[in-house]
């Protein structure tokens, strides 16, 4: 497949970042782009938050009992 060259500013932030991530991935700068790119646009980015937010609404409740836990926790030893 031919492939054309893009370019575009971001802030060194996020240029950084891109490039960690696509590291991380054993991927080029471009190569973890274009991934980034399909999955935005086959809808699989919308789906996994939407499951995260679905899995999050559920379950809250367990979250802030360990949070609140975690919280006694630490006002115990600082006594």
């Amino acid at each position: 497949m031919a492939k054309t060259q893009l370019g575009a500013r971001v802030n060194e932030d996020v240029a950084e970042l891109a490039k960690k991530r696509a590291a991380d991935l054993g991927l080029s700068i471009g190569d973890y782009l274009a991934r980034l790119v399909e999955d935005d646009a086959s809808g699989l980015r919308t789906r996994a938050v939407g499951a995260a937010t679905r899995f999050l609404a559920e379950h809250q409740a367990v979250f802030d009992q360990a949070e609140q836990a975690q919280q006694t926790s630490r006002g115990a030893h600082a006594a």
